[in-house]
């Protein structure tokens, strides 16, 4: 499970990440409530609209960003963004602290913070591969989303006391404190340890990367999962806020459920890096686990049931994004990774923008379980999707033996070809009349 803390720079890497994940939870936290309830009245119409400001630029920078994940030294993209987002999050908390924030104030961070965002995503995932090994790349991308979400535990938790507490301009400023650990580890990794890659070439084209994925049908389904689930499933800031108000709880106890949800997350993660590879079909069943957990969360008339189901729906969800990142990296060349990781994580945070608004207005014309209902219908379609595609590709057939008579390959069956092929013959043999042969390709 732990393997890959074998290697000095990937530790490294993962102590930095999670004290930077602490405090990135924690600001997201404080972020949701200060719209909901500081700048607004309880609008979740205005959570929809902030956090598609946040996740739209990926998608719009997709090419770009890819191309610069591929062609520049990552370690020193990361280090210009996170200097970048420190900024910002003091500028945020010195605005909050003074009462000079503004909803559409917020709203220009928020785009701010995307376009950053689409440069930090795509090098943070594509330098992960850069820490370890190629056999044991699945496992770090693991490790790197447990570490992600074990910082999802405490952050949404300790952000709801201190929001309570002090208020929610302290919880930014603190977060700048928490950007020293992903800094730090940025400094502290050993450049002679990485592992070599082949960069872009200057005449590399932003489209390599769409053309790569436009040949391979099974990125194709990944990525149509994701952006279902991401689009209408993952908007959780805005289910776990309006159902804490529902429930009649404030900041802590809208932080708890972001906690609590996080400890599914947590087991998702860990699961997926005890997995030798990733795999698809661990993909395609946590999407319909989704659903149907999702669903059942909407139907709790208490907080603390509500609670509970909030675990199994992290828990599909990191199962989902974990092994689908792990997948990306391990079957994608090395040369385009950066730009399919790019288009990877557009694809994934580029559906917020359209569903955001629309849970979010479903959220406040219709109550907050009818917006879970329609998340619970994303995964489940996202589901149906992949299992068309198994089905459809071959991939599903039958096997004595096998649970409920059926195999479910990861590889779509070769196909045997028998045709001759014609091959030139050498003029000193034509002379023995023969002029072709024919090879028979097994």
């Amino acid at each position: 499970m732990f393997r890959s803390f074998a290697s000095f720079n990937f530790r490294v890497w993962f102590i930095g990440a999670l004290v930077s994940n602490v405090g990135s939870w924690m600001q997201s936290t404080a972020q949701s409530w200060v719209v909901l309830t500081e700048l607004t009245d309880n609008d979740a119409g205005a959570m929809g609209v902030t956090m598609a400001l946040q996740f739209g630029p990926p998608l719009l920078l997709v090419g770009l960003s890819g191309w610069v994940t591929d062609r520049f030294d990552r370690r020193r993209i990361l280090v210009i963004t996170q200097l970048t987002l420190l900024a910002f999050s003091l500028a945020i908390g010195l605005l909050l602290l003074n009462g000079l924030m503004t909803l559409p104030l917020m709203y220009c961070f928020a785009f701010a913070t995307g376009l950053v965002l689409s440069f930090d995503n795509p090098a943070r995932q594509a330098f992960v591969s850069d820490l370890v090994t190629r056999e044991n790349a699945s496992n770090a991308v693991a490790l790197n989303a447990a570490s992600f979400n074990g910082a999802r535990m405490i952050g949404p938790a300790v952000a709801g006391v201190l929001i309570v507490a002090v208020g929610t301009g302290w919880v930014f400023l603190i977060n700048v404190i928490a950007f020293a650990g992903m800094l730090g580890a940025l400094v502290a990794i050993r450049s002679g340890e990485l592992i070599p890659r082949k960069k872009a070439d200057a005449g590399s084209r932003l489209a390599d990367g769409f053309r790569y994925v436009a040949r391979r049908p099974d990125l194709q389904v990944i990525f149509a999962m994701v952006f279902l689930l991401g689009a209408l499933g993952m908007n959780f800031p805005i289910f776990a806020s309006t159902m804490a108000l529902e429930f009649g709880q404030q900041a802590d106890g809208f932080g708890l459920l972001s906690s609590i949800l996080a400890i599914g997350s947590l087991v998702g993660a860990l699961l997926a890096a005890r997995r030798a590879r990733a795999r698809m079909r661990v993909a395609i069943f946590a999407t319909g686990f989704f659903g149907v957990v999702s669903i059942l969360s909407a139907l709790m008339p208490i907080y603390w049931m509500y609670a509970a189901c909030l675990v199994f729906v992290g828990f599909a969800v990191v199962t989902t994004l974990t092994t689908a990142n792990g997948y990306v990296q391990t079957t994608t060349d090395a040369s385009v990774r950066g730009r399919v990781l790019a288009l990877y994580v557009a694809v994934l945070m580029g559906g917020t923008p359209l569903g955001a608004p629309l849970v979010g207005w479903v959220a406040a014309e219709f109550g907050p379980r009818a917006a879970i209902l329609l998340g619970a219908v994303g995964g489940l379609a996202a589901c149906a999707i992949g299992l068309t595609w198994v089905i459809a590709s071959g991939r599903l057939r039958r096997r004595a033996g096998a649970r409920l008579g059926l195999e479910l390959a990861e590889t779509r069956p070769i196909e045997i070809i028998t045709r001759p092929i014609p091959v030139a013959v050498p003029e000193e043999f034509s002379d023995q009349g023969a002029q072709t042969s024919a090879i028979k390709l097994d």
